[in-house]
């Protein structure tokens, strides 16, 4: 019996605690009394006491502690965890969450309490971990669990509203934002002060990151993001690809496709957020203000071609297309864009009164620099097109059509669709368009029923058949001609080879006789050449050898003369030499006699002597004497023959 009391008493003041609890300690009587308000005891009174005890072997007074022994808050990994005070200061009128001011420990229940925390839903929230939290003072909600001291039926199921308004929001899980998404989120605070009058949309604050004070690195840490200015709803500032550990009862997120804006487009912004800035349009421009990019209104400067994390809660981005569009006055017909889903036919009225409908086409480009003064100017491009271009166009083309009949608006088509591209860029220009071309299509009958322009073109085909057959019968008759022509030219052919045999011996002999004329004129030439040289050579070797021969003859009779003038005074020497010139005469004739006996061999005496008849000398004796007497000038006697010869000897 001793030993049962002994067991009993022991088991009230030795309590083993494992390593993976805690144990909240409960007073149930103190000296000090019980506390006056709150939960938790902080000067020993009988309550709920702040600290906890962790594992291991603790010691009691008997009777005087009970012991909660409660699993340690574990939090898994990627996921978070939303804590709740059950004591503190109370919340403030426009607090939606307890502050957390300075380092919050939510280990240390005392240290929360002493330094002024709140009760109520915390801003702070807690991250992956295991937590000896004293859970008599702090609710912990997590996705998996609530670890909390039963203490109320009625708080358990606050607790579990609280669960399931955290659960619908994804707020037991950090904010993934992809790249591949194509998303942005966007903010909205439902705690702190509310939007000042005008604002519809929070400004942005705390996005510095060298101020440590006010830097809430997008919304993750509360008490930076009121502590630099932020107010509740939705926020301008908005959160891009990346991870955010972001209390979901502070803040929610709305996910929202990015801004892209394709190639041959522009994004013309309108703000509705932002200062009231200067207009930049000009003094002459009166259908709106553009102001610097940032303020409120129309943006100056387009979005180019790009993808934004652009907040469409802030600002409108209308798209404006720059690469040419066209767009169509037909039922039937709409482009992609679909500016023009609501225009038709323009119904016309001709001047001979027919009713047709023209489908007609303009093609249309819009400078980029421009697309923010057509959007300040109209809104949109469809209530351009719609409010603007439409009465434009149809009012042009109902004057065209009065002006001529319904044949002439089939035939004169191509020329309306020039005349008008031309007239239509002014009237366009007015709106900062730049018209590129205008088409016209083919009248079309107003009702189903009329059949008036079907017999006004049959009219015209059959006059065109009509047309085509004269035609045809032209080229018939030309066609038989040409024939004609063909069968003379293959009869020319058949004979063409003798034709051409002929021709060419023709002209093989013309160009024979060409090249023998021209040869023989060349020969002749030659010749005249030849001729002339050589005539210029014996010339000149003429007068050269008239000149030697005037030289030596010169030379010759100076020389004869010389000779003549010596040979006569050797002469008159000898003549004188011998007795006289008979008989100089008489010794050169005997000397030149002697001469030519000796040069001729005859003999002197002759074999055979011939004496005349008188007993003279002979023929020789006559010879010389004729010789003598013709030389000496003597007259010839023959009775004096015989007495000069003996003279002469």
């Amino acid at each position: 019996m001793i030993v049962l009391a002994l067991i009993v008493m022991s088991s009230g003041v030795i309590r083993y605690i494992g390593n993976n609890r805690i144990a909240v300690v409960e007073k149930l009587w103190s000296l000090k009394g019980s506390i006056k308000s709150g939960l938790i005891a902080l000067n020993g009174e009988a309550g709920y006491q702040p600290e906890v005890l962790r594992g291991g072997l603790h010691f009691f007074v008997p009777f005087q502690y009970r012991l909660h022994v409660q699993s340690l808050v574990t939090i898994p990994q990627g996921r978070v965890g939303y804590v709740f005070a059950r004591d503190g200061r109370p919340l403030g009128p426009d607090q939606a969450l307890a502050a957390n001011i300075g380092d919050v420990d939510f280990q240390d229940a005392r240290g929360f309490l002493i330094a002024g925390g709140q009760k109520g839903p915390q801003r702070k929230i807690l991250r992956e971990g295991a937590y000896a939290i004293n859970l008599a003072q702090f609710v912990v909600v997590t996705k998996d669990a609530v670890f909390a001291l039963k203490l109320d039926r009625d708080e358990m199921v606050l607790l579990d509203q609280m669960a399931e308004v955290i659960e619908e929001r994804d707020g037991f899980e950090p904010v993934v934002i992809k790249d591949a998404d194509d998303q942005i989120g966007v903010v909205t605070v439902h705690d702190g002060p509310g939007l000042q009058a005008g604002d519809i949309i929070a400004p942005t604050v705390g996005d510095d990151p060298q101020d440590k004070a006010s830097f809430h690195n997008s919304f993750q840490d509360p008490e930076a993001f009121l502590a630099a200015g932020g107010r509740k709803g939705r926020q301008l500032m908005v959160l891009v690809e990346g991870t955010y550990y972001i209390n979901r009862l502070f803040a929610t997120i709305e996910r929202i496709p990015k801004t892209i804006i394709e190639v041959g487009q522009v994004g013309v912004v309108v703000s509705y957020t932002g200062n009231a800035g200067a207009d930049t349009s000009g003094e002459g421009y009166r259908h709106g203000e553009l102001v610097e990019n940032g303020n409120r209104g129309v943006w100056a400067d387009p979005l180019l071609p790009g993808k934004y994390a652009f907040n469409t809660y802030a600002g409108r981005v209308t798209l404006v297309p720059t690469t040419n569009f066209i767009l169509k006055w037909e039922t039937a017909a709409t482009g992609s864009h679909r500016f023009d889903e609501n225009l038709a036919e323009v119904s016309l009225i001709t001047r001979d009164a027919f009713e047709p409908t023209l489908p007609v086409s303009v093609v249309v480009h819009i400078d980029y620099r421009k697309a923010p003064l057509v959007i300040q100017r109209f809104g949109d491009i469809k209530k351009l097109v719609e409010q603007t271009l439409d009465p434009m166009v149809s009012a042009y083309f109902k004057n065209i059509g009065q002006t001529r009949t319904l044949i002439e608006l089939l035939q004169d088509r191509s020329r309306i669709q020039s005349l008008s591209s031309e007239e239509m860029k002014a009237k366009f220009a007015l709106y900062n368009l730049e018209l590129q071309e205008v088409l016209i299509g083919t009248p079309r009958p107003s009702s189903k029923g009329d059949d008036q322009i079907e017999r006004i073109l049959t009219q015209l085909r059959q006059r065109q058949i009509a047309d085509e057959q004269v035609g045809t019968y032209e080229r018939q008759k030309l066609a038989a001609q040409k024939e004609r022509e063909l069968r003379e030219a293959e009869a020319k052919s058949k004979q063409q080879t003798a034709i051409t045999e002929s021709e060419l011996s023709i002209l093989v002999q013309q160009n024979q006789g060409k090249a023998n004329l021209a040869r023989s004129e060349q020969e002749a030439e030659q010749t005249r050449t030849l001729a002339k040289a050589e005539g210029d050579r014996i010339r000149f070797l003429g007068e050269g050898e008239a000149k030697k021969v005037i030289v030596l003859a010169a030379a010759e009779a100076e020389r004869v003369t010389k000779v003549g003038l010596a040979t006569a005074e050797a002469i008159e020497s000898q003549v004188a030499a011998s007795g006289g010139p008979r008989y100089q005469l008489a010794r050169q004739v005997a000397e030149r006699f002697a001469e030519a006996l000796e040069t001729s061999g005859v003999d002197v005496v002759p074999k055979v002597q011939i004496q005349g008849s008188d007993g003279g000398g002979g023929v020789v004796q006559a010879l010389l004497t004729l010789l003598m007497s013709d030389k000496l000038g003597l007259p010839l006697s023959v009775e004096n023959a015989p007495a000069e010869e003996e003279e002469a000897a």
